[in-house]
């Protein structure tokens, strides 16, 4: 059986709230313990915090780290997983409940297939006190043409699931595995995303680089998601939607989708006025005046093209024309972009051929 790196991110308070009860749950996993190492970086790191983690976590290793880059602290860990020998890095969030088979059923999927580069547990929605049955939290996450993304059966009773699945967006980055050979060939996480759409930039460059991603629906975990934890960092999901899509689509194809991104970016910038987070997004729109930034997306995009083995049309063919925020009922996204942008990428991804 392979070696595997367990590594998971505290940041500030977050190990006070829910470490204990991931603790608990991954000392009773039931693969074998001298194959699976825990590295828990701790992002935003205080003398305090460190503390906390030793004593509450003795068997884990501590990676200090004080700038809060989840995608660097992510690196971090992985970089010190694979140093140590570990064939496999399974990358979850702090705030999740570990069902016992979830690391050897994650290894099972990704051993299954050598075009297996990344796997996702089934993720279920941590259960609370009120609730008889237990909900979906995502079995793949979805990709919008425009850089948008979202989960996969959201809030839909669990349900038994045969066999893996070839998920045709992105892996969600609360639960998955990925060989360490192909994290260090796509050069891990792009740190410039610092947090949100990570996971979907990881899920894309690595089926650009000719890999597949399945659903692993054996391996389960329960996560304690929080929404509006979630929309706090607007500036880095709206930022990142334009980052994720100018570093991977083909310049043919961003021409393609202009009038489409030019049409959402106003509807978005009118949506910041009467949702108060215009500044917000004036920032963002900043952040793509700077040279310094178009820098950065050249030398990214370079990467990349180093990586392709799959054209865009192959890429595309999950790829959503609707936007679905599942705990967002906007009736101007319902029934009036939705529709059009729906009908504008079914027309448009017919003509991407490359």
């Amino acid at each position: 059986m392979a070696k595997v790196g367990i590594i998971l991110i505290n940041y500030k308070n977050y190990a006070k709230r829910f470490l204990t009860e991931a603790r608990d749950s991954l000392r009773l996993l039931d693969y074998p313990k001298e194959l699976f190492s825990v590295y828990i970086v701790d992002n935003a790191s205080s003398p305090e915090t460190r503390q906390y983690l030793k004593q509450v976590y003795p068997e884990a290793q501590i990676l200090p780290r004080d700038d809060g880059n989840y995608s660097a602290a992510n690196n971090a860990g992985a970089k010190r997983a694979i140093a140590d020998g570990c064939q496999y890095l399974a990358i979850a969030n702090l705030d999740t409940k570990f069902e016992k088979n979830w690391l050897a059923e994650l290894v099972i999927a990704i051993e299954s297939d050598s075009t297996i580069g990344i796997a996702q547990s089934k993720i279920l929605l941590y259960p609370q006190v009120e609730e008889k049955k237990i909900k979906i939290n995502s079995l793949g996450n979805i990709i919008h043409f425009l850089g948008f993304g979202y989960t996969s059966d959201y809030k839909e009773p669990d349900r038994e699931i045969n066999g893996l699945i070839e998920i045709p967006g992105y892996a969600s980055g609360c639960s998955f595995i990925i060989k360490s050979e192909i994290f260090e060939k796509i050069n891990g996480y792009d740190e410039e995303y610092y947090m949100y759409h990570d996971d979907m930039e990881m899920g894309w460059k690595t089926k650009l680089a000719g890999w597949k991603i399945v659903l692993a629906p054996k391996s389960i975990i329960y996560h304690k998601y929080e929404f509006a934890r979630s929309i706090l960092m607007v500036y880095y999901m709206e930022r990142n939607r334009y980052l994720v899509m100018f570093h991977n689509y083909r310049l043919a194809t961003i021409i393609l989708l202009l009038p489409a991104i030019i049409l959402m970016e106003g509807g978005m910038i009118f949506y910041s006025i009467i949702s108060g987070w215009f500044k917000v997004k004036m920032k963002v729109d900043y952040y793509f005046l700077k040279l310094s930034s178009w820098q950065k997306i050249i030398a990214k995009r370079k990467k990349i093209k180093i990586l392709r083995k799959k054209k865009d049309r192959e890429i595309i063919k999950g790829f959503s024309g609707r936007v679905l925020f599942q705990e967002i009922n906007n009736p101007l996204l319902k029934y009036l972009a939705n529709p059009f942008f729906n009908i504008y990428w079914q027309l448009i991804k017919k003509i991407i051929i490359w």
